[in-house]
Protein backbone atom coordinates (compact mmCIF):
# COMPACT_ATOMS: atom_id res chain seq x y z
CA UNK A 1 0.00 0.00 0.00
CA UNK A 2 1.17 3.51 -0.80
CA UNK A 3 0.74 6.75 1.12
CA UNK A 4 -0.86 9.48 -0.93
CA UNK A 5 -1.94 13.06 -0.41
CA UNK A 6 -4.97 14.95 -1.73
CA UNK A 7 -4.57 18.49 -3.05
CA UNK A 8 -7.18 20.98 -4.27
CA UNK A 9 -6.63 23.08 -7.35
CA UNK A 10 -5.37 26.11 -5.42
CA UNK A 11 -2.80 23.86 -3.73
CA UNK A 12 -1.13 22.55 -6.89
CA UNK A 13 2.13 24.39 -6.35
CA UNK A 14 5.67 23.76 -5.19
CA UNK A 15 4.96 24.62 -1.57
CA UNK A 16 2.21 22.03 -1.24
CA UNK A 17 4.06 19.41 -3.27
CA UNK A 18 7.04 19.84 -0.97
CA UNK A 19 4.85 19.57 2.12
CA UNK A 20 3.18 16.39 0.85
CA UNK A 21 6.55 14.78 0.23
CA UNK A 22 7.79 15.85 3.67
CA UNK A 23 4.76 14.05 5.14
CA UNK A 24 5.96 10.86 3.47
CA UNK A 25 3.56 10.80 0.53
CA UNK A 26 4.72 9.28 -2.73
CA UNK A 27 1.48 9.76 -4.69
CA UNK A 28 -1.09 12.51 -5.20
CA UNK A 29 -4.81 12.68 -5.81
CA UNK A 30 -5.45 16.09 -7.34
CA UNK A 31 -8.54 18.19 -8.03
CA UNK A 32 -8.77 20.27 -11.19
CA UNK A 33 -12.19 21.65 -10.28
CA UNK A 34 -12.01 24.95 -8.40
CA UNK A 35 -14.58 24.52 -5.62
CA UNK A 36 -13.77 27.92 -4.17
CA UNK A 37 -14.40 30.07 -7.25
CA UNK A 38 -16.68 33.05 -6.51
CA UNK A 39 -18.39 31.36 -3.57
CA UNK A 40 -20.56 33.54 -1.34
CA UNK A 41 -19.66 31.70 1.85
CA UNK A 42 -16.94 29.20 1.08
CA UNK A 43 -13.55 30.39 2.25
CA UNK A 44 -10.51 28.82 0.62
CA UNK A 45 -9.22 26.27 3.08
CA UNK A 46 -8.92 22.59 3.82
CA UNK A 47 -12.20 21.58 2.15
CA UNK A 48 -15.26 23.26 0.63
CA UNK A 49 -18.35 23.78 2.78
CA UNK A 50 -20.42 26.70 1.53
CA UNK A 51 -24.10 27.12 2.34
CA UNK A 52 -27.40 26.76 0.47
CA UNK A 53 -25.91 28.81 -2.36
CA UNK A 54 -23.40 26.03 -3.00
CA UNK A 55 -19.65 26.07 -3.43
CA UNK A 56 -19.59 28.78 -6.06
CA UNK A 57 -19.37 28.90 -9.84
CA UNK A 58 -18.52 25.92 -11.98
CA UNK A 59 -15.71 26.28 -14.50
CA UNK A 60 -15.57 27.08 -18.18
CA UNK A 61 -17.64 24.58 -20.20
CA UNK A 62 -15.40 25.15 -23.22
CA UNK A 63 -12.12 24.60 -21.42
CA UNK A 64 -11.55 20.86 -21.08
CA UNK A 65 -8.66 19.27 -19.24
CA UNK A 66 -5.84 19.06 -21.74
CA UNK A 67 -2.89 16.72 -22.00
CA UNK A 68 -0.56 19.72 -21.79
CA UNK A 69 -2.17 21.05 -18.60
CA UNK A 70 -2.10 17.63 -16.95
CA UNK A 71 1.49 16.86 -17.85
CA UNK A 72 2.64 20.28 -16.65
CA UNK A 73 1.23 19.48 -13.22
CA UNK A 74 2.78 16.01 -13.38
CA UNK A 75 6.19 17.49 -14.13
CA UNK A 76 5.94 19.98 -11.27
CA UNK A 77 4.98 17.23 -8.85
CA UNK A 78 7.65 14.86 -10.12
CA UNK A 79 10.35 17.39 -9.17
CA UNK A 80 9.34 16.69 -5.58
CA UNK A 81 9.31 12.91 -6.01
CA UNK A 82 5.52 12.67 -6.34
CA UNK A 83 3.45 10.68 -8.80
CA UNK A 84 -0.15 11.60 -9.65
CA UNK A 85 -2.39 8.61 -8.99
CA UNK A 86 -5.78 10.15 -9.71
CA UNK A 87 -7.72 13.20 -10.73
CA UNK A 88 -10.81 13.54 -8.57
CA UNK A 89 -14.19 14.87 -9.76
CA UNK A 90 -15.42 16.24 -13.06
CA UNK A 91 -16.36 19.91 -13.24
CA UNK A 92 -20.16 20.43 -13.24
CA UNK A 93 -19.61 22.74 -16.23
CA UNK A 94 -18.49 19.68 -18.20
CA UNK A 95 -21.24 17.22 -17.27
CA UNK A 96 -24.29 19.00 -15.81
CA UNK A 97 -26.56 17.64 -18.55
CA UNK A 98 -25.18 14.14 -18.04
CA UNK A 99 -26.44 14.39 -14.47
CA UNK A 100 -29.65 16.18 -15.48
CA UNK A 101 -30.38 14.14 -18.62
CA UNK A 102 -30.43 17.46 -20.46
CA UNK A 103 -30.07 18.50 -24.11
CA UNK A 104 -26.27 18.76 -23.99
CA UNK A 105 -25.83 15.23 -22.62
CA UNK A 106 -24.44 13.70 -25.82
CA UNK A 107 -21.85 16.42 -26.43
CA UNK A 108 -20.86 16.46 -22.75
CA UNK A 109 -20.35 12.69 -22.74
CA UNK A 110 -18.10 13.15 -25.77
CA UNK A 111 -16.16 15.83 -23.88
CA UNK A 112 -15.75 13.50 -20.89
CA UNK A 113 -14.41 10.86 -23.29
CA UNK A 114 -11.91 13.41 -24.63
CA UNK A 115 -10.68 14.18 -21.12
CA UNK A 116 -10.39 10.50 -20.24
CA UNK A 117 -8.17 10.08 -23.29
CA UNK A 118 -5.98 12.97 -22.14
CA UNK A 119 -5.68 11.49 -18.65
CA UNK A 120 -4.84 8.06 -20.05
CA UNK A 121 -2.28 9.52 -22.45
CA UNK A 122 -0.61 11.19 -19.47
CA UNK A 123 -0.40 7.83 -17.71
CA UNK A 124 -2.64 8.73 -14.78
CA UNK A 125 -4.49 5.53 -13.86
CA UNK A 126 -7.65 6.80 -12.11
CA UNK A 127 -10.40 9.40 -12.40
CA UNK A 128 -12.63 9.67 -9.34
CA UNK A 129 -16.19 10.90 -9.66
CA UNK A 130 -19.38 11.34 -7.64
CA UNK A 131 -22.58 10.78 -9.65
CA UNK A 132 -24.94 12.99 -7.68
CA UNK A 133 -27.37 15.85 -8.26
CA UNK A 134 -26.94 17.50 -4.86
CA UNK A 135 -23.27 16.61 -4.43
CA UNK A 136 -21.65 17.10 -1.03
CA UNK A 137 -24.07 19.42 0.78
CA UNK A 138 -25.28 20.07 4.30
CA UNK A 139 -21.97 19.82 6.11
CA UNK A 140 -21.02 22.21 8.89
CA UNK A 141 -17.81 22.93 10.77
CA UNK A 142 -17.11 23.36 14.47
CA UNK A 143 -14.67 22.76 17.33
CA UNK A 144 -15.95 19.25 17.97
CA UNK A 145 -12.68 17.34 17.62
CA UNK A 146 -10.38 16.12 20.34
CA UNK A 147 -9.08 19.09 22.32
CA UNK A 148 -11.38 21.44 20.44
CA UNK A 149 -9.92 20.78 17.00
CA UNK A 150 -12.05 22.11 14.17
CA UNK A 151 -13.77 19.34 12.21
CA UNK A 152 -16.55 18.88 9.71
CA UNK A 153 -19.84 17.16 10.48
CA UNK A 154 -23.58 17.27 10.00
CA UNK A 155 -26.25 18.49 12.39
CA UNK A 156 -29.37 17.37 10.57
CA UNK A 157 -30.78 16.68 7.12
CA UNK A 158 -30.84 19.19 4.28
CA UNK A 159 -33.72 18.97 1.82
CA UNK A 160 -34.09 22.57 0.71
CA UNK A 161 -34.64 22.23 -3.07
CA UNK A 162 -31.83 22.77 -5.55
CA UNK A 163 -32.34 26.01 -7.50
CA UNK A 164 -32.29 25.96 -11.28
CA UNK A 165 -28.78 26.46 -12.63
CA UNK A 166 -27.12 24.49 -9.81
CA UNK A 167 -25.94 20.90 -9.87
CA UNK A 168 -23.47 19.00 -7.74
CA UNK A 169 -23.54 21.91 -5.28
CA UNK A 170 -22.07 24.32 -7.85
CA UNK A 171 -23.67 26.92 -10.10
CA UNK A 172 -23.26 26.13 -13.79
CA UNK A 173 -25.77 28.75 -15.00
CA UNK A 174 -25.96 31.94 -12.90
CA UNK A 175 -28.62 33.28 -15.27
CA UNK A 176 -31.01 30.34 -14.99
CA UNK A 177 -34.71 31.08 -14.74
CA UNK A 178 -36.21 31.24 -11.22
CA UNK A 179 -37.44 28.00 -9.71
CA UNK A 180 -36.14 24.70 -8.43
CA UNK A 181 -34.95 21.44 -9.91
CA UNK A 182 -37.79 18.93 -10.07
CA UNK A 183 -37.15 15.82 -7.96
CA UNK A 184 -36.46 12.53 -9.71
CA UNK A 185 -36.75 8.91 -8.59
CA UNK A 186 -33.88 6.76 -7.40
CA UNK A 187 -34.36 4.45 -10.38
CA UNK A 188 -34.09 7.39 -12.76
CA UNK A 189 -30.79 8.36 -11.17
CA UNK A 190 -29.53 4.80 -11.64
CA UNK A 191 -30.67 4.85 -15.26
CA UNK A 192 -28.69 8.03 -15.92
CA UNK A 193 -25.65 6.56 -14.23
CA UNK A 194 -25.93 3.45 -16.39
CA UNK A 195 -25.83 5.59 -19.53
CA UNK A 196 -22.77 7.35 -18.11
CA UNK A 197 -21.01 4.01 -17.61
CA UNK A 198 -22.01 2.71 -21.04
CA UNK A 199 -20.57 5.78 -22.72
CA UNK A 200 -17.35 6.11 -20.72
CA UNK A 201 -16.20 2.67 -19.57
CA UNK A 202 -15.22 1.45 -23.08
CA UNK A 203 -13.09 4.56 -23.61
CA UNK A 204 -11.56 4.20 -20.14
CA UNK A 205 -10.70 0.57 -20.94
CA UNK A 206 -8.94 1.61 -24.15
CA UNK A 207 -6.96 4.26 -22.26
CA UNK A 208 -6.00 2.21 -19.22
CA UNK A 209 -8.00 4.42 -16.87
CA UNK A 210 -10.21 3.32 -13.98
CA UNK A 211 -13.34 5.34 -13.29
CA UNK A 212 -13.75 5.31 -9.51
CA UNK A 213 -17.14 6.06 -7.95
CA UNK A 214 -17.31 7.87 -4.61
CA UNK A 215 -20.21 6.92 -2.31
CA UNK A 216 -22.74 9.62 -1.51
CA UNK A 217 -21.55 12.07 1.13
CA UNK A 218 -23.63 12.54 3.20
CA UNK A 219 -25.19 9.09 2.61
CA UNK A 220 -28.83 9.97 3.29
CA UNK A 221 -31.85 8.76 1.30
CA UNK A 222 -32.20 12.26 -0.13
CA UNK A 223 -30.23 15.49 -0.02
CA UNK A 224 -31.89 18.70 -1.17
CA UNK A 225 -34.88 16.64 -2.18
CA UNK A 226 -32.95 14.47 -4.66
CA UNK A 227 -32.12 10.77 -4.40
CA UNK A 228 -28.68 9.32 -3.73
CA UNK A 229 -26.93 6.60 -5.74
CA UNK A 230 -24.70 4.86 -3.16
CA UNK A 231 -25.89 5.40 0.42
CA UNK A 232 -25.49 1.78 1.54
CA UNK A 233 -22.34 -0.36 1.17
CA UNK A 234 -24.20 -3.02 -0.82
CA UNK A 235 -25.15 -0.49 -3.49
CA UNK A 236 -21.52 -0.38 -4.54
CA UNK A 237 -22.07 -3.95 -5.75
CA UNK A 238 -25.02 -2.85 -7.89
CA UNK A 239 -22.82 -0.15 -9.39
CA UNK A 240 -19.95 -2.44 -10.38
CA UNK A 241 -22.30 -5.19 -11.59
CA UNK A 242 -24.08 -2.71 -13.88
CA UNK A 243 -21.03 -2.61 -16.15
CA UNK A 244 -18.48 -5.29 -15.22
CA UNK A 245 -15.04 -4.03 -16.15
CA UNK A 246 -11.67 -3.34 -14.54
CA UNK A 247 -12.36 0.30 -15.49
CA UNK A 248 -15.57 0.42 -13.42
CA UNK A 249 -14.14 0.75 -9.94
CA UNK A 250 -14.56 2.45 -6.57
CA UNK A 251 -13.23 5.55 -4.87
CA UNK A 252 -13.47 3.98 -1.43
CA UNK A 253 -14.22 6.63 1.20
CA UNK A 254 -14.03 5.04 4.65
CA UNK A 255 -15.50 8.09 6.35
CA UNK A 256 -18.58 8.13 4.15
CA UNK A 257 -19.08 4.39 4.51
CA UNK A 258 -18.83 4.76 8.28
CA UNK A 259 -21.49 7.48 8.23
CA UNK A 260 -24.02 5.11 6.62
CA UNK A 261 -26.83 4.13 9.01
CA UNK A 262 -26.83 0.54 7.73
CA UNK A 263 -24.21 -1.95 6.62
CA UNK A 264 -20.92 -3.22 8.03
CA UNK A 265 -17.83 -1.30 7.00
CA UNK A 266 -15.45 -4.21 7.59
CA UNK A 267 -17.57 -6.52 5.42
CA UNK A 268 -17.51 -3.83 2.73
CA UNK A 269 -13.72 -3.52 2.89
CA UNK A 270 -13.43 -7.31 2.72
CA UNK A 271 -15.81 -7.71 -0.21
CA UNK A 272 -14.59 -4.94 -2.48
CA UNK A 273 -10.87 -5.38 -1.81
CA UNK A 274 -11.22 -9.12 -2.46
CA UNK A 275 -12.85 -8.28 -5.80
CA UNK A 276 -10.00 -5.85 -6.61
CA UNK A 277 -12.52 -3.07 -7.19
CA UNK A 278 -10.93 -0.40 -4.96
CA UNK A 279 -9.04 2.15 -7.05
CA UNK A 280 -7.93 4.32 -4.13
CA UNK A 281 -9.00 5.05 -0.57
CA UNK A 282 -10.05 8.11 1.41
CA UNK A 283 -8.62 7.14 4.78
CA UNK A 284 -10.56 9.17 7.34
CA UNK A 285 -12.54 8.42 10.48
CA UNK A 286 -15.85 9.67 11.92
CA UNK A 287 -18.08 9.32 14.95
CA UNK A 288 -21.84 8.91 14.54
CA UNK A 289 -24.20 8.32 11.63
CA UNK A 290 -26.01 10.64 9.24
CA UNK A 291 -27.67 13.01 9.66
CA UNK A 292 -25.69 13.55 12.88
CA UNK A 293 -21.98 12.77 12.66
CA UNK A 294 -18.63 14.42 13.24
CA UNK A 295 -15.26 13.72 11.65
CA UNK A 296 -12.45 12.80 14.04
CA UNK A 297 -8.73 12.31 14.13
CA UNK A 298 -7.82 9.13 12.31
CA UNK A 299 -7.09 7.27 15.57
CA UNK A 300 -10.26 8.01 17.58
CA UNK A 301 -13.44 7.51 15.55
CA UNK A 302 -15.90 4.64 15.27
CA UNK A 303 -13.77 2.78 12.71
CA UNK A 304 -10.91 0.51 13.75
CA UNK A 305 -8.52 1.73 11.07
CA UNK A 306 -5.89 -0.91 11.86
CA UNK A 307 -8.52 -3.60 11.28
CA UNK A 308 -9.26 -2.00 7.91
CA UNK A 309 -5.56 -2.03 6.99
CA UNK A 310 -5.21 -5.68 7.99
CA UNK A 311 -8.13 -6.64 5.73
CA UNK A 312 -6.61 -4.68 2.86
CA UNK A 313 -3.23 -6.35 3.36
CA UNK A 314 -4.82 -9.80 3.50
CA UNK A 315 -6.52 -9.16 0.16
CA UNK A 316 -3.33 -7.78 -1.42
CA UNK A 317 -4.55 -4.23 -1.91
CA UNK A 318 -1.56 -2.34 -3.30
CA UNK A 319 -3.17 1.00 -4.09
CA UNK A 320 -3.01 4.48 -2.63
CA UNK A 321 -4.52 5.76 0.61
CA UNK A 322 -4.92 9.49 1.22
CA UNK A 323 -6.03 11.32 4.39
CA UNK A 324 -8.59 13.15 2.21
CA UNK A 325 -9.01 15.77 4.93
CA UNK A 326 -8.25 15.97 8.62
CA UNK A 327 -9.09 18.00 11.75
CA UNK A 328 -7.59 21.48 11.78
CA UNK A 329 -5.26 21.79 14.76
CA UNK A 330 -4.73 24.81 17.01
CA UNK A 331 -1.54 26.36 15.71
CA UNK A 332 -0.26 28.78 13.11
CA UNK A 333 -0.87 26.27 10.31
CA UNK A 334 -4.05 24.32 11.24
CA UNK A 335 -4.47 22.46 7.94
CA UNK A 336 -0.80 21.53 7.67
CA UNK A 337 -0.70 20.22 11.24
CA UNK A 338 -3.83 18.14 10.81
CA UNK A 339 -2.64 16.57 7.59
CA UNK A 340 0.84 15.92 8.99
CA UNK A 341 -0.69 14.18 12.02
CA UNK A 342 -2.84 11.97 9.77
CA UNK A 343 0.07 11.10 7.49
CA UNK A 344 2.34 10.33 10.43
CA UNK A 345 -0.22 7.96 11.91
CA UNK A 346 -0.73 6.29 8.53
CA UNK A 347 3.00 5.92 7.96
CA UNK A 348 3.46 4.22 11.31
CA UNK A 349 0.43 1.98 10.77
CA UNK A 350 1.55 0.84 7.33
CA UNK A 351 5.05 0.03 8.58
CA UNK A 352 3.69 -2.05 11.47
CA UNK A 353 1.13 -4.23 9.71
Amino acid sequence: MKLGFGLYRHQLDDAHFSFARQCGATHLVIHLVDYFRSARNNATGDQPLGDDSGWGLAGDPNRLWSFEEITAIQSAAAKHGLQIEAIENFDPAHWHDVLLDGPKKKSQLENLQTMIRAVGRAGIPVIGYNFSLAGVAGRVKGAWGRGGAEVVGMNGPLDKPIPNGMIWNMVYDPHASPGNLAPISTEELWRRHGEFLDALVPVAEQCGVRLAAHPDDPPLQTVRGQPRLVNHPLLYQRLIDRRPSPSNALEFCLGTLAEMPEGDIYEAVESYSRQNKIAYIHFRNVRGKVPFYKETFVDEGDVDMMRVLRILKKNNYEGVLIPDHAPAMSCAAPWHAGMAYACGWMQAALKNL
